[in-house]
């Protein structure tokens, strides 16, 4: 059976199609940070003790990873392997300066890159930008001007993942008391502790966006706040996700006492 095209294979069929496109290398590094891998492991995790297996190439140490069970099991021939099921950022972020490549869907796809430890480095320096805090009073908004289309996406995405922590996301543009303009994206009724996780995901947003010296102002708004009206008026929307409702399974009930549903006389 055939494997089904990933975002990680999207991502990186638009950068080797477009090898000068700045913006398509940080999607695909954006991609590969914020999705699931199965790094392949030595032996089985013991107290949550990873050992990954390393390959000694010619070019240094690497260790493999990849973005499909399959794919994983393709490289193993079908023979079981220990393997840890992560996110891209947390093994990047493991193999920041150990002197180590990573090497992605290596033989079992088009996708197959190896990365060097130079690049594992400097993506987890990336992902380790995050927002600074700041105080400012908005007087006016308006309609955000000029957005770069890979800020709006990256926005998309990582809001998408981010089901539950707000009912949603307005983003506007907004001119603060001295003059000042910007951009502000607002988290409405966000979940009680969610404010930091929601403000570095906006941040790394911006960060793979590849807007130079870029700024967005990020706040955290109740539905009731008047502030969210006057946003609302000119902003972009961005909806999350919700968490489907648990459905509780009813008592069984005794044969008969549902009157629209009489017991069946054999």
């Amino acid at each position: 059976m055939t494997a089904p095209t990933t975002a990680l294979d999207a991502a990186h069929a638009a950068m080797t199609t477009s090898p000068d496109d700045a913006a398509a290398r940080l999607r695909y590094f954006e991609r590969l940070a914020d999705g699931e891998l199965f790094l392949l492991l030595a032996a089985e995790a013991e107290g949550g003790n990873l050992v990954p297996k390393v390959f000694d190439l010619e070019g240094g140490p690497v260790v493999l990873a990849f973005d499909l069970e399959e794919r994983l099991a393709d490289f193993a021939a079908g023979v079981g392997v220990p393997y840890a099921a992560l996110p891209g950022r947390v093994i990047a972020t493991t193999l920041a300066g150990q002197g180590v490549g990573l090497g992605v869907n290596l033989g079992v796809a088009p996708s197959a890159l190896l990365l060097e430890p130079a690049t594992l480095d400097w993506l987890a320096a990336m992902l380790r930008h995050g927002p600074a805090e700041a105080e400012d009073h908005p007087q006016a908004f308006h309609a955000p001007a000029a957005l770069p289309p890979g800020l709006v996406q990256g926005l998309s995405a990582k809001l998408a993942r981010a089901g539950g922590l707000a009912s949603h996301a307005l983003l506007a543009g907004v001119t603060y008391r001295g003059g000042r303009r910007g951009h502000m994206l607002a988290f409405i009724d966000a979940r009680a502790g969610a404010e930091a996780p929601l403000a570095h995901a906006s941040a790394e947003a911006l960060t793979f966006s590849g807007v130079d010296a870029g700024e967005l102002d990020v706040t955290f708004l109740a539905s009731n706040d008047p502030a969210c009206a006057a946003m609302a008026a000119f902003a972009l929307r961005f909806d999350l996700p919700q968490p489907a409702a648990v459905q509780v399974a009813a008592a069984p009930q005794a044969p008969g006492s549902d009157p629209a549903r009489p017991p069946i006389l054999r």
